[in-house]
């Protein structure tokens, strides 16, 4: 249990504690938590050190959470919606000290969200569940490689759709096809070929018409 650390979607902090100290808590009962160092990350909020956990908002409490975790010295580290609750900015913040400061080959993280847009450019392995049952299990590069994206003119839709895409969506009078395991040459005949982001590829495997 040294190795592991958990941060679940709902922060479970003790409410009646000051946040100096939870910190004290924390530095008693676990060996490879580091009090400099979740500080360091407290320091960039606007959290107040002598106030009891339950008079913090819920957005200071996640904050609190986070900080406590960054700070473990875990081999894995497992986070269940770690950002929930936070705005954009330290939502950013947080996925880039994740990786600058705390990841390295040695560590395995977890991360369970439904935000995947904001973590994709993070992740190695990709892993959807749909009522209970694990309906994607890949790499990110083999999903590069197996699904596709191409804009076309109104001349190219009857091509377009003869190739079975996942689904489409028109905008501003071009239409976006999203693809699983298309011939990547015939699709560059329709147009420009890009990435499917992981939200596309999300919405294919959760609506259930990709296979």
């Amino acid at each position: 249990m040294q190795d592991i650390c958990f941060i679940a979607d709902v922060a479970t902090l003790p409410r009646f504690m000051k946040v100096q100290q939870l910190l004290s808590y924390v530095e008693g009962v676990h060996p490879k938590f580091s009090r400099a160092k979740t500080l360091s990350y407290l320091e960039r909020t606007k959290i107040p050190m002598n106030k009891p956990i339950k008079a913090l908002s819920k957005g200071m409490v996640t904050q609190l959470h986070l900080a406590i975790v960054m700070g473990i010295d875990a081999r894995l580290l497992v986070l269940d919606e770690p950002t929930l609750g936070l705005d954009i900015l330290f939502r950013k913040a947080f996925y880039r000290d994740l990786l600058e400061d705390y990841f390295d080959e040695e560590r395995t993280i977890i991360i369970t969200t439904h935000q995947v847009e904001e973590i994709e450019n993070i992740l190695t392995d990709v892993i959807f569940i749909k009522d209970g049952a694990i309906t994607l299990d890949a790499s990110m590069e083999y999903l590069e490689s197996r699904f596709a994206e191409v804009t076309t003119g109104p001349e190219k839709l009857a091509e377009a759709r003869a190739l079975h895409p996942l689904y489409e969506r028109t905008a501003l009078g071009r239409t976006s096809f999203c693809f699983d395991g298309a011939d990547r040459a015939a699709l560059k005949a329709l147009g420009p070929v890009k990435r499917m982001s992981l939200a596309d590829i999300f919405i294919a495997k959760m609506s259930g018409d990709a296979q």
